[in-house]
This record gives C-alpha cells, structure tokens and sequence, in this order.
C-alpha cells in the first residue's frame, strides 16, 4: 500500500503534472513547425534550388529488383527535419529570452520597504521623542 501512495503522490505532484501538459504542448507545437516547414518554407527553397523537392532526395543504394523495392538513403527528409529543428529551437529560445527579460525587470523594479506596524510606529515615536530630550 505505501509503494502505491508514492506513486500518486508523484503522479499528482505540480511538477510531473506541468511537465506533461509541456510534452503535449511541445508535440503540437512540433507538428505545427513542420506543416509550416513543409508546406510553407520548404516549397519556395526547392523553386529557388531548381523546383527540387526535398523529400524526393535519395540516395540509391540498391536498385528495386522485381517485388524488391529499392534500397535508398532519403537525405532530404534529414534536411527538412534539420529545418524544422533549427525553427523549433529558435521558436524555444525567443519564448525563454521573454521569460528571462521579463524576469530581469520584476528583478530590477524596486521594492517598497514594508510599512511598520503601529506598534512598531508607536515605539519609534517614542525612541525618537526620548532622543530629543
């Protein structure tokens, strides 16, 4: 009983919980990058190049015999997968360069000292007036 009590006290904890609602997030998003990669990015870059298509680019390795399908090395979804990272990774480190500005600013903003009590107030009232004399 006590494994079981460890395991949903992990399983509840804030930190488990953000990370996925992180994943899922981050797997959206991914998708999202590459529809934008290979649907928007990619076709303009193959006009540019000579109309190639980037996931027509292999490599034949061996040609298809019969029933046999060739054997290729499809070197152009590696390069659309490198874009799509490289835009990922830049998307990432806008969104923490934010964070981390406006994190800097909360820290630069001055803090008010706080108010003393009215006992503290009356007491230094007090101090005071007991100086002067």
């Amino acid at each position: 009983m006590s494994m079981l009590k460890e395991f949903k006290d992990f399983a509840v904890r804030g930190n488990v919980v953000d990370m996925a609602v992180g994943i899922v997030i981050g797997a959206a998003f991914g998708k999202i990058v590459s529809a934008l990669v290979a649907g928007v990015l990619m076709p303009p870059i193959g006009v540019l190049l000579g109309g190639v298509d980037f996931s027509d680019l292999v490599l034949v390795v061996k040609e298809a015999v019969g029933e046999t399908p060739a054997v290729v090395i499809s070197y152009g979804a590696f390069i659309q997968t490198v874009i799509d990272f490289t835009i990922i990774a830049f998307a990432i480190f806008m969104v923490v360069k934010g964070i981390n500005t406006l994190k800097k600013k909360e820290e630069a903003a001055p803090k008010e000292a706080p108010k003393p009590s009215a006992e503290e107030a009356l007491l230094t009232e007090i101090r005071d007036l007991l100086k002067t004399k």
